[in-house]
């Protein structure tokens, strides 16, 4: 558990938090999902779901919980185990995991968003700010996620792969984690986005390239990262009493 006693020495409160973002009037916004839109992960609570919901075959199920136990040794790296978590849905029809998505997310996840971040990007969008989700979870996931926010789907940049005929296949498309969210985004012409949001090392190097860097719900490797760069960071109200 990270101390308060631990943070940068300049920490947003949600007035201030709200003006840094808003004042500069930001063209491009760009924002991580998992552990920054809401609490948790949903990409491997998706995962277990699937799993335990049967979803995916007993094989499969074994394969990929045996891929994420190496994982957590670190003998399988983020952007192989966030890959693998896309390709275990090969063979299924597009149609039949979106409708679990849709599922999972409006049960599990949705009643964890952050009001606080909710609030912005709709004052954000009031103001004509473009805005781009970025995350290495499922594009059938963050889709369906980001859908409430004002969020549409060619906005959404994530781990994916090839579709054909509306079956899933296991060749990938992208798995944006670490540089290669950084990478994503200058493929599609954003090569320095005005404001950018994340919560972990692993969005450290989109943070970098923005204009204006904006650690949310930091984790601690990110949180050292912030106090060497001066970034200021933000805790919506439900995190920072969990840090107390």
């Amino acid at each position: 558990m990270t101390s308060l006693q631990a943070l940068p020495a300049v920490r947003f409160t949600i007035p201030e938090f709200l003006a840094s973002v808003l004042a500069p009037r930001p063209a491009v916004a760009v924002f991580d999902c998992d552990g920054t839109l809401w609490s948790g992960d949903a990409g491997y609570g998706f995962m277990v779901w699937s799993m335990e919901s049967g979803l995916v075959s007993r094989n499969a199920s074994d394969w990929l919980d045996s891929r994420y136990r190496l994982y957590r040794t670190g003998d399988v790296s983020e952007a192989a185990m966030c890959g693998e978590m896309v390709q275990v849905y090969a063979g299924l029809r597009e149609a039949e995991l979106r409708k679990a998505t849709a599922e999972y997310f409006h049960k599990e996840i949705e009643p964890q968003i952050f009001p606080e971040m909710r609030q912005l990007i709709e004052q954000l969008r009031a103001g004509g700010t473009e805005i781009w989700a970025v995350s290495s979870t499922n594009n059938w996931l963050i889709e369906e996620g980001v859908r409430d926010f004002g969020i549409p789907a060619e906005r959404v940049i994530a781990a994916r792969v090839v579709v054909k005929s509306g079956i899933i296949t296991s060749e990938l498309v992208d798995v944006p984690t670490d540089e290669g969210k950084a990478l994503a985004l200058k493929r599609v012409g954003l090569d320095s986005p005005d404001a950018v949001f994340g919560n972990s090392v692993h969005d450290a190097a989109m943070l970098a390239i923005a204009k204006r860097a904006y650690p949310v719900n930091a984790t601690p490797a990110l949180l050292q990262i912030s106090a060497d760069k001066s970034w200021p960071v933000f805790y919506p109200e439900s995190e920072l009493r969990d840090l107390k």
